[in-house]
């Protein structure tokens, strides 16, 4: 292996600057993915059960009608879906992964549920006046660069039906040092999650604190010298700071709550919070 590419790799990038591969359509690690959204007690793709579950009653305090439409922005393999359909909702789910729609479907298919299941980027979102409530969970709505969120901050405002509902939570400002720190390690697999070949990993943490924005970057490199960068950017935010952002798009009436997920780590508790916002 080219010592030269980690070297590469270990430079601190540009803010915003983007990786070279996404791991939303390679079929191996959209596998892995599945496998850890399943996973009950990895809370790394999808939350654990009583997260979940606490999410699914907050969201149950907005569902003001007995039939509402419900959209979930990337539903992953339908696990807050299926609840909410479970319960009369029509429900429609959006992700950018085959292997978890695949398994959504089936899962519906086999639960006995009419859940409307789209493999889409959910960026390139096109309904106009469709839907009662949408919902954004585990921190989506921070991952996405500025102009990514602003554009599908618009096209959920033009999917809600008047009056609708779009519920997300969100990374805060709390315990920001324990949050983010600077790092830098490497390993070695012989098979894993990025490649089911030997590879290289280096994991680089880089921090920008003037945009609020922390960068934990992955650098594969495998047997053949082939170099992969995936980065995944993740934003923390006030209250105010999102009201504002809210009110440009021409959302009104937002409303913070803290402490829907329980205190497990620094990634739950006091540290995510959750926002409902109307049209």
């Amino acid at each position: 292996m080219n010592i030269d590419n980690f070297h590469i790799a270990s430079q601190k990038p540009k803010i915003y600057e983007k990786g070279d591969s996404i791991i939303w359509t390679d079929d191996h690690i959209s596998k892995k993915l599945l496998e850890i959204h399943l996973n009950p007690d990895i809370d790394s793709a999808s939350r654990m059960p009583e997260s979940i579950n606490r999410t699914v009653e907050f969201i149950k305090t907005f569902c003001t009608e007995s039939s509402m439409s419900i959209l979930d922005l990337g539903c992953g393999p339908g696990i807050y879906l299926e609840k909410l359909a479970a319960l009369g909702h029509a429900c429609t789910g959006v992700d950018f992964s085959k292997n978890s729609i695949s398994y959504a479907k089936k899962t519906a298919k086999e639960k006995g549920l009419e859940i409307n299941y789209i493999c889409q980027n959910y960026l390139e979102l096109d309904f106009e006046n469709q839907f009662d409530l949408i919902i954004l969970i585990y921190t989506d709505l921070g991952v996405l660069l500025p102009e990514e969120r602003e554009g599908l901050l618009d096209n959920i405002h033009g999917a809600l039906k008047p009056h609708g509902v779009f519920i997300f939570d969100l990374l805060n400002d709390t315990n920001v040092e324990q949050k983010f720190q600077e790092q830098q390690n490497w390993t070695f697999e012989y098979s894993g999650f990025w490649k089911s070949t030997p590879y290289m990993e280096l994991v680089n943490g880089f921090h920008y604190p003037d945009e609020k924005v922390f960068l934990k970057q992955h650098t594969i490199i495998d047997e053949s010298d082939q170099v992969d960068t995936y980065r995944f950017w993740t934003h923390y935010f006030n209250c105010e700071e999102v009201i504002a952002l809210l009110s440009t798009r021409g959302f009104i009436l937002t409303e913070c709550f803290e402490n829907i997920l329980p205190a497990t780590d620094i990634w739950n508790g006091e540290n995510v919070t959750f926002f409902k916002t109307q049209k």
